[in-house]
């Protein structure tokens, strides 16, 4: 299958042929269907806290001492999809020879808003001054309907070049006279809740080697301002996805991709691929957030509180955990406490244990241990809005055992009717809103590669040179990537997931100065 020259490609890339193979049967096989047992809900997997245990977590985060605490966030991805209503707007306007008439359709009815609500975007400002650029005004462009120009002007390199940057890059919000990116708002955002001692907040970004440097000049540039607003100082690390963690695609015939030179044909891993990112960090516990869902200053209250309430709530249960696997290493072990522990699995970490134990007690004790001392990661769940994404379900494991898991529409037989109605029956979808602790009861860190499921990952059809190919993403990073993790549901309001996936989503009240 991989010529002489393949294999020095994959060895460049640090890629082990075996992997590479096992790549390739994916592709060829696809990946088994998760079978849900069950949607996970209210007091059925997903916890709802009381307003007293709402502030009972928050007063045991805030007292928690000593703790390294990192917000990590995946920043690398581009716009390019969060304006492409505009960019295929735009490709019509012209071929349609600059009829406006086009705007009236129904499919344009958001590009409509975008230019009639313009001036509520947080970029106008610099928007208007790329446009003064072509001899004009927005205003006037606008009237004119010399759409072009503006969206030129928006999205083009000649302009503000927004089709091609990061979403961590664009201006997200708007205050007074003065706008923030999106990654300003992880700034301040992270100064509610990720601060370590000595008033220092760590914050991890995941970026594009292309756009690195934009992002350390911009952070650069604002980082004295909120020190001084915030009166702390910030740690900000950064790191690339590893070429080795791209993936191979397959052509119509299954065989390797290639490119016109004859070489393999490489694709990034999905945000899976930042499981390697996410295991290099050093931390005691770490926050997990997107880029674009982050919210204007006057909304920030509830995403604050319940991010240190999902981080006291992890710290309660890890105690706990901690508390059980030291009882379990003395040389007596009760019957009563194996049966409390097997209740506090099943009941509290997602994992309803069903595999025959053993009768000795040590042997007993031993899978006990296997199960206790693993990663925990508390996470948020908002209820189902229509939004995208996926959601949280009881999976029968191969064991035969139950446990929870985040779980994509495109993971499930959608020709089984029962498993169809299972996913149908969801009450609460994922908004990516996690708290990780990553070390175990001695202090040492897990190594995350060892808790991921290899078998969970997504195949999509693409094009490369007007050719179809088959395309391989890794395991999800809060997928498949955290499969062997302890878990916790938590519902947290719908306040706090405002994401950002179109432009037109920056018109939402909880993106705006003013409501």
């Amino acid at each position: 299958m991989f010529q002489e020259r393949d294999i020095k490609q994959l060895k460049e890339k640090g890629i082990d042929i075996r992997v590479a193979e096992q790549q390739i049967g994916f592709l060829r096989k696809g990946f088994p269907f998760m079978k849900l047992a069950k949607a996970s809900t209210i007091q059925q997997g997903i916890k709802k806290l009381t307003d007293k245990q709402l502030k009972e977590y928050v007063d045991k985060y805030d007292r928690a001492e000593n703790l390294n605490r990192v917000k990590f966030v995946p920043a690398s991805g581009a716009a390019t999809r969060m304006f492409k209503a505009l960019f295929e707007f735009d490709e019509l306007f012209r071929q349609s020879n600059y009829d406006a008439k086009i705007l009236s359709n129904d499919a344009y009815k958001h590009v409509k808003e975008c230019f009639d609500r313009i001036k509520d975007c947080a970029f106008y400002g610099e928007l208007d001054k790329a446009v003064g650029k072509s001899g004009t005004t927005i205003t006037d462009a606008l009237k004119n309907k010399n759409y072009h120009i503006v969206l030129s002007s928006l999205l083009g390199k000649e302009g503000m070049n927004y089709g091609n940057l990061p979403k961590g890059l664009l201006a997200f919000h708007r205050y007074g006279n003065q706008y923030r990116t999106a990654v300003e708002e992880h700034l301040v955002e992270g100064s509610g809740y990720a601060v370590n001692k000595g008033n220092k907040v760590r914050i991890h970004l995941t970026v594009s080697p292309e756009h690195k440097s934009s992002f350390e000049a911009l952070i650069k540039r604002v980082r004295k301002n909120y020190e001084d607003m915030f009166h702390m100082s910030y740690d900000i690390e950064y790191s690339i996805q590893r070429p080795s963690t791209d993936t191979l695609a397959i052509d119509d015939k299954n065989e390797p991709f290639r490119e016109t030179d004859g070489s393999l044909h490489f694709r990034p891993g999905g945000h899976g691929a930042l499981l390697d990112n996410l295991n290099d960090i050093d931390g005691d516990l770490i926050f997990i957030k997107n880029i674009d869902n982050i919210t204007h200053d006057r909304n920030k209250a509830d995403t604050v509180a319940f991010k240190k309430a999902l981080a006291g709530l992890l710290i309660h249960y890890q105690e706990q955990v901690f508390h059980y696997i030291r009882e379990l290493e003395k040389p007596q072990i009760s019957p009563e406490l194996l049966k409390e522990i097997v209740t506090f699995l099943s009941e509290e970490l997602g994992n309803n244990l069903q595999t025959k134990m053993k009768g000795q007690a040590v042997l007993t004790a031993e899978f006990l241990l296997s199960k206790l001392n693993r990663p925990i990661r508390v996470c948020g769940m908002v209820k189902n809005v229509g939004e995208p994404g996926g959601g949280p379900f009881w999976t029968v494991n191969a064991d035969g055992g139950l446990s929870l898991q985040i779980v994509e529409s495109s993971q499930v037989n959608h020709h089984d009717p029962e498993q169809e109605a299972i996913l149908n029956s969801a009450t609460h979808f994922n908004p990516v809103d996690l708290v990780c602790g990553v070390k175990d009861y001695k202090g040492s860190k897990f190594n995350l590669m060892n808790y991921r499921d290899p078998n969970t990952g997504f195949i999509s059809k693409k094009f490369k040179n007007g050719k179809p190919l088959k395309a391989l993403e890794l395991p999800g990073l809060w997928n498949g990537s955290m499969a062997y993790w302890n878990t916790i549901f938590v519902e947290v309001p719908i306040s706090t997931f405002t994401p950002v996936k179109t432009v037109h989503d920056l018109l939402r009240p909880e993106h705006q100065e003013k409501i």
